[in-house]
């Protein structure tokens, strides 16, 4: 695509993984913008991999997006482990706030669909005064329901023009809901976004910034959210096929050899 940097993926576990920086996703994105066809983007970690490998129907949809962000650092030594790299961890909530910055640069709308009742509208308020000039077209928390689409792709429709469409419903849900509907609306960038909504509103705490850079986040979410336990036994099942594959191809390439 135009303007964007060529995209080398990297496959983990059988989920496609785009290998980007920060930087890269950002020039990316905006090259979607220009570009002006719906391009789909996913956040995949090691939950939302090991939900693919059970599903074959959700592993389609996320390695057919434009953009799969390696939003997990499981998925970085998964792949080093294979003998692959991936060069940056980029967390799909960070990626919002530096799209958000160019964005109200750039003067591109924004629509926050999903979360609970009252969250997108904070989360919106919360993004508005963080970013002066970034346009929030609508803000609600609509529903997955197939049954709701034709309603909330009209509200879409009618809140034009829309450059950004964030859905926070939750793996698969939400990639689920963009690759139902991504073809009928006209929004360049159609990104899942999970609890984001949550962080930028307020209600649920963010890891602190070294607990990030220690990649740690997801023992800070544990303990703040202890009800994600169960979530999160997907992640030593991750890390011991991850290490079973790591090694089947290091037997598969000495046997080349």
């Amino acid at each position: 695509m135009a303007g964007a940097p060529p995209l080398r993926a990297v496959e983990v576990l059988g989920v496609r993984v785009h290998d980007v920086t920060y930087d890269e996703a950002v020039v990316t994105l905006e090259a979607f913008v220009q570009a002006g066809r719906p391009c789909r983007v996913v956040t995949p970690n090691p939950e939302i991999v090991m939900a693919a490998r059970r599903d074959l129907g959700y592993r389609a949809i996320l390695n057919g997006a434009d953009l799969s962000l390696p939003d997990g650092i499981g998925l970085i030594l998964a792949a080093r482990l294979a003998g692959k790299r991936l060069r940056a961890h980029v967390r799909g909530s960070d990626l919002i706030e530096r799209l958000a910055a160019r964005s109200a640069e750039a003067g591109w709308r924004w629509f926050l669909l999903g979360g609970a009742p009252g969250v997108a509208a904070e989360a919106a308020a919360a993004l508005t005064k963080r970013y002066p000039g970034l346009g929030i077209a609508a803000a609600i928390p609509g529903s997955p329901d197939p049954a709701e689409d034709l309603t909330l792709r009209r509200a879409i429709a009618e809140a034009a023009p829309v450059h950004v469409l964030l859905v926070a419903y939750g793996a698969p849900r939400q990639e689920r809901w963009i690759a139902r509907n991504q073809g009928a609306l006209d929004v360049p960038i159609q990104m899942g976004v999970g609890g984001a909504f949550n962080f930028l509103a307020g209600r649920s705490p963010r890891a602190p910034g070294w607990v990030r850079r220690l990649e740690l986040e997801w023992a800070y979410r544990l303990a703040t959210e202890p009800w994600r336990w169960r979530r999160q036994l997907a992640l030593p099942r991750f890390a011991a096929l991850a290490a079973a594959e790591a090694l089947r191809l290091r037997i598969a390439a000495a046997a080349k050899g």
